[in-house]
């Protein structure tokens, strides 16, 4: 990558602007997972077919990605010696995350999951302190981040409140899930250093999308019925992945993970609002608005830069 285009993705409104982007991408794969899982009727607790669905996403997303890498002429050939790396990324960020996910998911409320999975976001704050020098963690940060799971949980609140049970399969799959995202985020920011981030995040999705395909199937699963709809919705479904993955990569790759990390409120509270529009779910516009400022100053705290001090 040319230095110009690198300065690019280290400038403040062009990060922001595409952390958001990639935020809202898969804050919409809520509606649309939901959306996708009601055409092809998925049940809730089948989660070997959701598997499935996921496999065929993610497959098709690194494909997307490998293909535009070729027609814009880079190589997509692994090195030898990375091979290890791209396959093991590709099963942990991607499938090991996700089987942790669906299952936690079929063991807990969707509000409590959205908030167990909100967790993340400190994951990667936490995890950037001990492996950066650069990116320690401050006041700033700290405060940052618990005013985006304010957010997080403004969104999510109900009128029933919310209980404090707490299960290893459920709430705990979910939180293992988040931790799991984060640190297969950092690895990802190693492997860019060498690798273009494109051609990594393709093989990344496609290899995770194959082995979750696999594991629907041994599992049992079945996925059919397929029409002009549900492809259409899995095609936009694969091609927001492709977009938001390596537009991360790039994002993470050029940046401090500690402050990209807090724009991860935004996905939940996006897929309540995106939700709301396309599946016609009830909303709370006073919470959905409460929310969405909490986040935003969570975010304008952690990426604010500090006045310098006075000479």
């Amino acid at each position: 990558m040319s230095s110009s285009s690198a300065d690019l993705y280290r400038d403040k409104r062009f990060v922001i602007g595409m952390a958001v982007l990639c935020c809202l991408l898969w804050g919409s794969a809520f509606p649309a997972v939901k959306a996708g899982y009601a055409l092809l009727h998925v049940a809730k607790t089948d989660t070997a077919t959701q598997m499935l669905f996921a496999g065929w996403r993610f497959l098709a997303a690194g494909l997307i990605l490998l293909v535009l890498a070729l027609v814009n002429r880079k190589p997509v050939a692994i090195p030898r010696d990375q091979v290890g790396r791209i396959v093991g990324l590709g099963l942990f960020q991607t499938t090991v995350q996700y089987v942790f996910f669906y299952v936690g998911l079929a063991h807990a409320t969707g509000v409590k999951s959205s908030i167990m999975n909100a967790t993340g976001a400190f994951f990667g704050v936490i995890l950037a302190h001990f492996l950066f020098e650069d990116d320690r963690l401050t006041p700033r940060k700290v405060a940052g981040c618990l005013l985006g799971f304010a957010g997080v949980l403004a969104v999510n609140l109900g009128g029933k409140g919310l209980d404090f049970e707490f299960s290893l399969l459920g709430e705990g799959f979910v939180v293992i899930a988040a931790a799991v995202l984060a640190a297969g985020s950092i690895w990802g920011k190693a492997i860019s250093r060498t690798i273009d981030p494109m051609v990594m995040t393709g093989w990344q999705l496609a290899i995770g999308g194959a082995a979750l395909l696999a594991i629907g199937e041994v599992a049992g699963g079945h996925l059919g019925g397929f029409d002009a709809r549900s492809l259409t919705l899995l095609a936009y479904m694969a091609a927001l992945s492709a977009a938001a993955f390596a537009l991360w990569s790039l994002l993470i790759k050029h940046n401090p993970v500690g402050m990209l990390a807090v724009f991860n409120f935004l996905i939940p509270v996006f897929g309540v609002l995106l939700s709301a529009v396309f599946l016609h779910e009830p909303v709370l516009a006073w919470k959905n608005a409460a929310a969405l400022a909490l986040v935003c100053a969570g975010i304008w705290l952690v990426t604010r830069k500090p006045q310098a001090k006075p000479q």
